[in-house]
């Protein structure tokens, strides 16, 4: 898994396009080490890469797995957008290995395998040539991801407040299972920031500040959300009495329910004098009269490289 680990940082992010055409001409010029002269290709077909989690210890199952990176014996065939039909030139049974794939940042241009979500394998997939074979992964969380902060919105209170400079802060949706919120088995609420001509501006940050890997280690921050505009994400970073404000991403706005993988890991790196840290959210009305933004399943995790 370190491998994957490291693949996740070192690897040039392309288009997946240029990466699915690139492995494609690999895998044919390479085809010999599947099967000789094999010219007929099986089939896999994957519509979908479902999530599995322990609710109470790792949260929601929300997830955006929007592509599936295949694996045939260790060696890549490419990466593909789900849902899709995969062509492989191997028959018999074969390992096969299925890492679920993510826009990073929520950038089409940047995907790369979620390091967090265990890859499903079969160690003898039968491959039949000429012949289509569904197959429905499910993947869950490693064991190793450490969650230093989660927030669904469901408690009494909840573990976001309004910075010094914000005009107004972030509440809990009402009422119970209201329309607007992220409505699932575990899920009734949701937390809500609105934004009016008075209250035009908002900062709310994690209340409590994470100690979190600084050696290049995968530091994600996972989040649902839905928003009549765009919005910020950063960090605060506590270096030795001082807080550095560390812009990271804006996010585009949503009508509909959404979910975005927030890289933390590099710029964390780039603070290892840093003794803890905060997440914060931001945005404002900018001259439009009211604004409305829903948070829900956020998750801060890492997996530590030592």
């Amino acid at each position: 898994m370190q491998n994957q680990v490291n693949h996740f940082y070192m690897l040039k992010l392309l288009p997946l396009k240029a990466v699915v055409i690139a492995l494609l001409l690999l895998s044919i010029f390479s085809c010999n080490k599947f099967e000789g002269d094999q010219t007929v290709p099986a089939y896999i077909k994957i519509d979908t890469i479902r999530l599995s989690t322990e609710y109470f210890s790792q949260g929601s199952n929300t997830h955006k797995i929007t592509d599936a990176w295949v694996y045939v014996n260790d060696q890549l065939i490419g990466a593909f957008e789900l849902p899709v039909t995969v062509p492989v030139l191997a028959r018999g049974k074969q390992k096969l290995e299925i890492r679920p794939g993510i826009k990073l940042n929520g950038i089409s241009g940047t995907r790369v395998p979620y390091p967090f979500y265990k890859p499903y394998t079969v160690q003898d997939f039968n491959f039949i040539q000429d012949s289509v074979i569904k197959i429905n992964p499910v993947t869950s969380y490693y064991n190793t991801t450490g969650f230093a902060w989660m927030e669904d919105f469901e408690g009494a209170s909840i573990s976001l407040a309004k910075t010094p400079q914000s005009d107004t802060s972030i509440y809990q949706t009402t009422p119970l299972n209201n329309p607007e919120a992220y409505l699932s088995e575990f899920s009734s609420f949701s937390g809500i920031v609105n934004l009016t001509s008075e209250k035009s501006y908002f900062k709310i940050a994690s209340f409590n500040a994470f100690i979190l890997p600084t050696d290049n280690s995968p530091v994600m921050l996972e989040l649902d959300y839905k928003c009549d505009r765009t919005f910020g994400v950063g960090m605060f970073a506590s270096i030795s009495g001082s807080v550095v404000d560390i812009e990271l991403v804006v996010v585009n706005k949503s009508e509909t329910w959404n979910k975005i993988y927030i890289n933390l890991g590099p710029n964390i790196s780039a603070y290892n004098k840093a003794s803890n840290f905060k997440i914060y959210f931001e945005s404002s009305t900018s001259g439009d009269n009211e604004a409305n933004y829903y948070f829900d399943n956020i998750k801060l995790i890492y997996r530590s490289n030592k």
